[in-house]
């Protein structure tokens, strides 16, 4: 009995050194996302480079999606500093393109939204983590109100609606709440059920990062408002 209890203790505390790697690499990713923003919002030149042509703009842009399709589909085939690398890269560029809400928004827009994220992703996470209820049914309908964000949002684009925009934002927020609730309990149960390792631990992060920057970018489309 104090064998099993002993391994018991083993795997929760392997499980929770996991989880803690997962949270703290999303915290490095979204600090580096942070500070890129910030410091190309207030460059100018930067700003020219990056949005005055459209060659550089698009070529990040494929390069991000490019980086996230890498680490989903390769993540045990990389070594760790290089997943390490491509993440952190991938935070970086990403700061680079999303330095517009700079532009778009005043920054105590974006820092009272911020706060409220943040909250937000907090609670949805935590109840992730700690409900004993089984979330995989919740999979395939989050994936599906996801694509049909990306379809209305493609759509708009064209249409231009700022209601439409509105509603697709109100839906969004509820979609990546949702993804941040199933994606925390998806990983615990894959520390689990395949083991915790520092490879599956930066994955983890970019899925959980990638649900705060929606979530965040939804609710400020919501809270809006001009650049004062």
């Amino acid at each position: 009995m104090q064998t099993v209890s002993i391994q018991s203790d083993k795997e929760s505390a392997a499980v929770n050194e996991f989880i803690y790697s997962v949270y703290n690499w999303m915290a490095v990713g979204l600090a580096l996302t942070g500070f890129v923003a910030y410091f190309v919002a207030s460059s100018q030149a930067l700003q020219g480079l990056i949005f005055g042509n459209k060659l550089v703009f698009y070529g990040l842009i494929f390069g991000e999606l490019g980086l996230v399709f890498t680490l989903a589909a390769r993540i045990e085939k990389l070594q760790r500093s290089t997943a390490i690398s491509l993440y952190i890269l991938y935070a970086v560029l990403n700061g680079a393109t999303l330095s517009t809400i700079f532009m778009l928004y005043a920054r105590s827009t974006i820092t009272s939204t911020f706060f409220i994220c943040s909250a937000t992703f907090i609670v949805s996470s935590g109840y992730g983590m700690l409900t004993k209820r089984d979330l995989t049914s919740m999979g395939s309908f989050l994936f599906m109100g996801l694509i049909g964000i990306v379809i209305a949002s493609v759509v708009n684009m064209f249409v231009q609606s700022s209601q439409m925009s509105m509603i697709i934002s109100y839906i969004g927020v509820l979609v990546f709440v949702g993804l941040t609730v199933y994606d925390t309990q998806r990983l615990k149960q894959m520390a689990h059920s395949q083991g915790a390792n520092s490879k599956g631990a930066i994955l983890g992060a970019l899925t959980l990062y990638l649900d705060f920057i929606n979530l965040f970018l939804m609710m400020l489309r919501i809270v809006g408002g001009g650049r004062d």
